[in-house]
């Protein structure tokens, strides 16, 4: 019974982890308008807050989940907490653009080896399949649940004014919940057994990288600076750099070495499908919370506190819709999902239309209360769609790409979607919400293609032959395939 007790205590510890990095995507949104003039930024550069903090996250997760495996998931996850807790700090001493900026990449590295840690110690605290399907959207709901709270918390912290700056609150309300999660981390959170003989692939790391902030930076510098050569060249070297990494990850496959990834992953077409789900469902996700904090507060004229407030209700409903989704899926499959993201759909195109200076808040709440509904079907169950056939043993690989996807379409959905947003502001704000939305309803039709082209199978069929301890036919076939014998 105290084993019991002690395993869903150790995962309400770990959940800190994401529930802290995706507070604090999050949490900047409401608060862009006052960070803007506290450090004297720019467009771009208020929308590399959010991007280069999740650029480093993106960047570094999968390196994060080998570290766990070599040097011990309980010591990197104190680790991780630990830079995160202090990377927060100078983000909210920094003085200028160009520290936050630094600062927050730091503190997106520093998430990216905390967070992988939660996945691998619910893979290993929980082996009964009935307790890890509960642990794991506990884990999608603590994603969704966290992005709510971090807009509330965005919006009374940029109108509370202390000794300091509100907007500076938002990130040293990390350092209390940090040092209580490093204390219960200590005492209650027991280590598991690490791998030595794991080893990193550095080049692999540094490769991934190049190919991100390529792609990433001049996305969103390019559109301040009026698009110049440069920023056409390093897209174009952003794609030439991706070529060479899946080039690089295959060889390192054939010599018998150990990639950052394993390419065989994508030779499972559920998984590939599943992948661009979760590229396009996070780019609309991300965007989304960025546009509609901006456009409340500067095209609707609601202060920062209120604006904060209008999340509460969506937050309760995408909880509500996530625990109802978790039931109906064993029944209904991917039909779940579908239906989620026709809501989606009818709440961007009603909010597009509707929300006008003068609209009622409770029309507001409303629209936004609809986009949690939809929102609660969908994203919690993308985890277990894209890797629900993947082999249990290539799960952790698979999952770690999973979440460098989840990273890299957030970072997307801000430079590419925001900077559509942002373009059109200088039309008015209502222009450039419009502009926005048309970006986001373009990401929903694509995320219902996917789950259309997805095979359907049922969570029960899936865990009726795990629980047997038999492979799956996927599994069968991965195996025959893409292993070498011995």
């Amino acid at each position: 019974m105290n084993e019991v007790k002690n395993k869903w205590l150790e995962l309400i510890i770990v959940l800190s982890a994401p529930l802290l990095s995706v507070i604090d995507v999050f949490i900047i949104n409401i608060a862009i308008p006052t960070i803007k003039k506290g450090v004297h930024a720019t467009d771009a550069e208020i929308q590399l807050v959010i991007a280069g903090y999740l650029l480093g996250y993106a960047a570094f997760l999968i390196t994060g989940g080998r570290a766990g495996d070599h040097f011990g998931r309980k010591k990197v996850f104190f680790w991780g907490m630990f830079a995160f807790t202090v990377a927060s700090c100078l983000c909210g001493l920094s003085t200028s653009a160009l520290q936050l900026n630094v600062t927050r990449f730091f503190q997106g590295l520093s998430a990216s080896f905390m967070v992988p840690q939660t996945i691998a110690f619910i893979q290993v605290l929980f082996t009964d399949t009935k307790d890890r399907a509960k642990a794991f959207g506990l884990y999608g709901i603590t994603l969704g649940t966290a992005a709510a709270i971090g807009q509330v918390l965005g919006g009374y912290l940029s109108d509370t004014h202390w000794a300091i700056e509100g907007w500076r609150l938002i990130f040293f309300i990390n350092l209390p919940i940090g040092i209580l999660t490093l204390w219960a981390t200590h005492k209650y959170v027991t280590e598991t057994k690490s791998d030595q003989g794991a080893k990193f692939d550095y080049s692999g790391i540094l490769i991934l990288t190049v190919a991100l902030f390529c792609l990433i930076y001049p996305l969103i510098q390019g559109r301040e600076a009026g698009w110049p050569l440069w920023s056409f060249g390093l897209l174009a070297l952003s794609f030439g750099v991706f070529a060479y990494f899946i080039s690089n990850q295959k060889q390192k496959l054939a010599n018998g070495e150990n990639p950052l990834i394993d390419v065989r992953l994508f030779k499972i077409n559920s998984f590939n499908i599943g992948l661009v789900a979760v590229l396009f469902h996070f780019m609309l996700h991300t965007a989304y919370l960025l546009l509609s904090a901006v456009y409340l507060q500067n095209g609707l004229g609601v202060s920062a506190l209120y604006c904060g407030l209008y999340f509460i209700v969506p937050g309760i409903l995408f909880i509500a819709s996530s625990v109802m989704a978790s039931k109906l899926i064993v029944r209904f499959g991917k039909r779940v999902l579908q239906v989620g993201v026709v809501l989606l759909g009818v709440a961007f195109y009603l909010q597009m239309t509707l929300w006008e200076p003068g609209i009622s808040p409770w029309l507001i709440v409303g629209l936004m209360g609809i986009w949690g509904l939809g929102n609660g079907l969908v994203l919690p169950s993308l985890l277990n769609v894209a890797l629900k056939n993947v082999p249990a043993q290539y799960a952790g690989a698979a999952a770690g790409i999973y979440s460098t996807f989840q990273q890299t379409a957030s970072a997307l959905g801000v430079s590419i979607i925001g900077g559509v947003f942002f373009y059109f502001s200088k039309d008015g704000w209502q222009a450039a919400y419009h502009a926005g939305t048309i970006g986001l309803l373009v990401c929903v039709v694509l995320v219902g293609i996917m789950l259309y082209l997805l095979p359907d199978g049922k969570q029960s069929q899936l865990q009726n032959a795990n629980s047997s301890g038999t492979n799956s036919p996927s599994d069968a076939k991965f195996e025959e395939q893409f292993v070498p014998a011995e």
